[in-house]
C-alpha cells in the first residue's frame, strides 16, 4: 500500500526532512511506502485575497491525488485518533485495497474544496501544530501504527 502525504509548502529546513526521513526509511518496502508531495504555496501578500490563494492549493492537491485513492484532509475538526485507533484505520484502508492520500494544507487550512475530496477527516491535535512538524508527526505516528499491526516493540 502506499500512503501519499500531499503538502502544501516546500523549502522545509533541513531538520524536517531528516526527521521525516527517518521513519520513510524504516517502513518496508512493499508494504507501506510513504511518500511526499510538496506543492508550491500559493503567493500571498498583503492585500492578497487568501480564498482565492486556497482555491490555487486545492486544484493543486486535486491533481496530485491519485487516482481510485482514499482521501483523508488533516484538518482541525476532524476526528481524533489514538495510535491504536490509527493502526486499526490503516488495517482498514489495507483491506480497502486503495492507496490512500493525507492531505496537508498551507498556512490558512485546506479550502472547502479539497475538505471535500475526503472520505475522512482526521484532527493529530486540537494544538495548532506548525506545517513542517505535521510531517514528521505522521511519519512517525504510520510507522508506530503498522509497527502495532506487526507486534513490533517499537510501540511499547
Amino acid at each position: 500500500m502506499r500512503v501519499r502525504l500531499i503538502a502544501v509548502g516546500s523549502k522545509m529546513p533541513s531538520w524536517v526532512q531528516d526527521g521525516y526521513n527517518e521513519y520513510v526509511k524504516r517502513l518496508p518496502r512493499g508494504d507501506l511506502e510513504l511518500e511526499l508531495v510538496e506543492l508550491p504555496l500559493a503567493p500571498r501578500g498583503k492585500n492578497s485575497d487568501i480564498q482565492r490563494a486556497m482555491e490555487r492549493e486545492s486544484e493543486a492537491i486535486r491533481a496530485a491525488i491519485g487516482k481510485g485513492d482514499r482521501v483523508v484532509a488533516l484538518d482541525v475538526l476532524g476526528k481524533s485518533w489514538s495510535t491504536e485507533q490509527l493502526a486499526e484505520q490503516l488495517a482498514g484502508w489495507r483491506m480497502d485495497g486503495r492507496h490512500v492520500s493525507l492531505l496537508i494544507g498551507g498556512p490558512d487550512g485546506l479550502a472547502p474544496t479539497a475538505l471535500a475530496l475526503a472520505e475522512q477527516r482526521w484532527s493529530l491535535s486540537a494544538l495548532t501544530l506548525p506545517h513542517p512538524l505535521v510531517r514528521i508527526v505522521l511519519a512517525e505516528q504510520l510507522y508506530r501504527a503498522w509497527t502495532i499491526l506487526h507486534n513490533h516493540p517499537y510501540h511499547k
